[in-house]
């Protein structure tokens, strides 16, 4: 029999965390595996198919901010969900650990039933960026299992929140989807940050798009959102 239970990462250096996290989270019927550091959470990474990482800010090898980075950066495990776990409330952290490709923030101390709401809110929204290998609008291709966008035949290189952005806008072309939902869609909706978030990324989406095609190609709807479609 096959075993469809999510499989989930912590990576924590507190002992004592680390089992709380792991008995809840085992308690609640995921599969758990587990690193003390991120050279040992970058390694499990490629060994087993993971469907979303618990990952402390601050570990005694390899920061989180960096496994966040790498993670990212490896096509088999670019869409991955990261929570991170961090004792660092303020905003411009969250912005920097957002813009590097963290999904979530939880800031400790935090509450085990709250984080495992934003696990299931995180994993939906995974679901919900499951995408076909191969996504077109117009001129954009984006080849999801290469992680890789061309428009008009060339390669463009896109963050990881744009490149996410710019998935959930072609599957739905000329749909105007409002900030809250992007924040949804791309972020998780229990994400503690403003919506302007959104205009930021989209903004260097439109950029990424706009020199590359000389068109502009994502339509803003004053005070609601955005979307993908430039015949109007």
């Amino acid at each position: 029999m096959i075993n469809t239970l999510p499989n989930i990462l912590i990576v924590e250096d507190e002992p004592s965390q680390l089992e709380l996290l792991s008995y809840n989270l085992d308690a609640e019927g995921y599969n758990v595996f587990r690193a003390e550091t991120g050279e040992e959470a970058l390694l499990l990474l490629k060994e087993y198919h993971i469907d979303i990482v618990i990952l402390d800010w601050m570990l005694p090898d390899v920061s989180g901010l960096e496994v966040c980075r790498q993670i990212r950066h490896n096509k088999d495990t670019a869409n991955l969900p990261i929570i991170m776990l961090t004792a660092r409330g303020e905003e411009d952290d969250k912005v920097r650990g957002l813009n590097i490709g963290a999904n979530d923030f939880v800031v400790k101390p935090y509450s085990i039933k709250e984080l495992i709401a934003r696990i299931r809110t995180n994993l939906r929204a995974r679901h919900g960026l499951e995408t076909p290998e191969l996504l077109t609008y117009a001129n954009i291709k984006i080849d999801t299992a290469r992680h890789s966008v061309t428009l008009n035949g060339v390669k463009i290189s896109l963050g990881p929140i744009e490149y996410k952005l710019l998935c959930v806008l072609i599957l739905s072309p000329a749909y105007v989807f409002s900030r809250q939902k992007l924040l949804e869609r791309v972020w998780g909706n229990n994400i503690d940050i403003e919506t302007r978030t959104v205009d930021v990324h989209i903004g260097r989406l439109r950029k990424n798009l706009r020199d590359a095609s000389n068109i502009e190609m994502i339509r803003t709807v004053r005070g609601f959102g955005y979307s993908l479609d430039f015949k109007f």
